[in-house]
């Protein structure tokens, strides 16, 4: 399955006020693996950004000058998530502000329209889905990060990219495959005694080049008294499986 899992960031809380997205950062994943492609644009927003809004993702008015509008980069964006599960936090947010900029790009240039996103891709929120493990608690991707042991202490600002990388790390995380898992004998932190089924564990991401990570196979011996083991507490799993190779 591919998905890709991205964030925006924009010039206000609400499209309907006139506020624009300023900054578009994804990163695929296919089969819960990372494929190294990304995307990544600072937008010109036509529009003033506000000091406020400033403060939290660091994008001001000079940084995107020069940058292109929506309606320039619109296509290779939608190419980009077309197809796809969009893994966002707090996605109503986020497929708002992509529709409301299609929107506008639909009714300026006419032709084949773009969007809606839910019409085109799967949409799942991180955010929903972390109220649903942890009922009562807080659920920012800075909680999450902290619940579940990630580094992301080189987030000082808000930034698309940066933030989705690390929601994708989250989300490994929350569903349980492909990161890496290493024992932490210290005595456990105040996170891992309020949380018991975290303790002891600690998320890395992991980055491997093909051929690096060594596969070391059972010899005759060792499948031999596996399979006696699994017949002795009538387990059929090992004879299906051996059966299939």
């Amino acid at each position: 399955m591919r998905q890709v899992i991205m964030d925006t960031e924009t010039t206000g809380i609400d499209p309907k006020d006139g506020h624009r997205i300023v900054e578009i950062g994804a990163v695929e994943m296919i089969n819960r693996r990372f494929t190294g492609r990304t995307y990544h644009q600072y937008i010109n927003p036509e529009r003033h950004i506000d000091a406020e809004v400033v403060a939290i993702h660091g994008i001001d008015n000079e940084k995107v000058a020069n940058e292109p509008v929506f309606a320039q980069i619109a296509d290779e964006f939608w190419a980009f998530i077309e197809g796809a599960e969009l893994v966002i936090h707090n996605a109503p947010f986020d497929v708002g502000f992509i529709d409301h900029e299609l929107g506008l790009l639909n009714h300026a240039r006419g032709g084949s329209p773009l969007g809606p996103v839910r019409e085109h891709c799967r949409v799942l929120d991180t955010l929903t889905m972390a109220r649903e493990l942890h009922p009562g608690q807080r659920n920012s991707l800075d909680a999450l990060c902290k619940r579940y042991d990630i580094d992301n202490g080189h987030r000082v600002l808000h930034g698309a990219l940066l933030d989705s990388e690390i929601l994708a790390d989250v989300y490994l995380a929350m569903t349980g495959g492909q990161t890496a898992l290493t024992l932490n004998a210290e005595a456990p932190s105040e996170e891992q005694q309020a949380n018991p089924s975290n303790e002891g564990l600690s998320v890395q991401r992991l980055t491997l080049t093909p051929g690096q990570l060594r596969v070391i196979r059972p010899t005759a011996e060792e499948r031999a008294a596996h399979q006696a083991k699994c017949q002795a507490h009538k387990l059929t799993w090992f004879e299906e499986y051996s059966h299939d190779a």
